[in-house]
C-alpha cells in the first residue's frame, strides 16, 4: 500500500510525467470552493457525498489522490476509502492551498 498522503511536489512531477495516465485527482470540497479555486481534470466529490457515491464511481484498483483546502479533509476521506479497500489512495498534503503556494500560484488563494 503507498504512504497515505503526497507532497504537491511529487504529485506535480507524477503528473507532469504521466499526462492523461495520471493518477485520478479527487477533490472533495465543497462545489463553492470548487468555483472558487480548481485543479483541471478533477472529479469532484464532496465529502458528505462520498460514502453514497465511492463504491458506484471510484475504482478501487485506479491511484487516486484526494485533495481539499489544506490536506485535513482529504486524509480523512483517504483513509476512509483506504480502509474500503481503494488501496491506492493518496491525500494531497496540504491540500489546494499548498499547491497554489508551491506549484501553481495562478490557483487563486482563499
Amino acid at each position: 500500500m503507498v504512504d497515505p498522503e503526497i507532497t504537491t511536489q511529487a504529485y506535480a512531477q507524477i503528473r507532469a510525467m504521466s499526462g492523461t495516465n495520471s493518477p485520478l485527482l479527487l477533490d472533495v470540497r465543497d462545489s463553492w470552493e470548487i468555483e472558487t479555486a480548481s485543479i483541471s481534470g478533477a472529479v469532484c466529490i464532496p465529502m458528505g457525498e462520498i460514502t453514497a457515491r465511492a463504491h458506484t464511481e471510484l475504482d478501487p484498483d485506479q491511484p487516486t489522490v484526494v485533495l481539499c483546502h489544506h490536506g485535513a479533509r482529504s486524509l480523512s476521506v483517504a483513509m476512509w476509502l483506504r480502509g474500503q479497500g481503494f488501496d491506492h489512495v493518496q491525500s494531497l498534503s496540504g491540500g489546494i492551498d499548498q499547491w497554489s503556494r508551491t506549484v501553481d500560484p495562478s490557483i487563486p488563494l482563499y
